[in-house]
């Protein structure tokens, strides 16, 4: 028998909640994604090194949410999985 493990949300970084809590139509696209999907966004947004980069991830969250996009394009995936 296979067991699964729980999965949790990884802790949302400060710069994205706040990006996120600042706009109120990509926060309702963000609490419409899968728990999964949300995952991604977050390690896609803190895998990078550089902090303007990390700026941009996380502006890019809010536009592509609202573009209709569910999880990060072109990327290898969470590492935590």
């Amino acid at each position: 028998m296979k067991t699964t493990k729980k999965q949790e949300l990884h802790k949302i970084p400060a710069d994205l909640q706040k990006a996120l809590n600042n706009n109120s139509r990509a926060l309702a696209e963000w609490e419409d994604i899968t728990l999964l999907a949300r995952n991604e966004w977050i390690c896609w947004v803190i895998s990078v090194k550089k902090p303007e980069t990390r700026k941009h991830h996380v502006e890019r969250v809010c536009t592509e949410l609202l573009e209709g996009k569910r999880r990060p394009c072109c990327w290898a995936g969470c590492v935590h999985r």
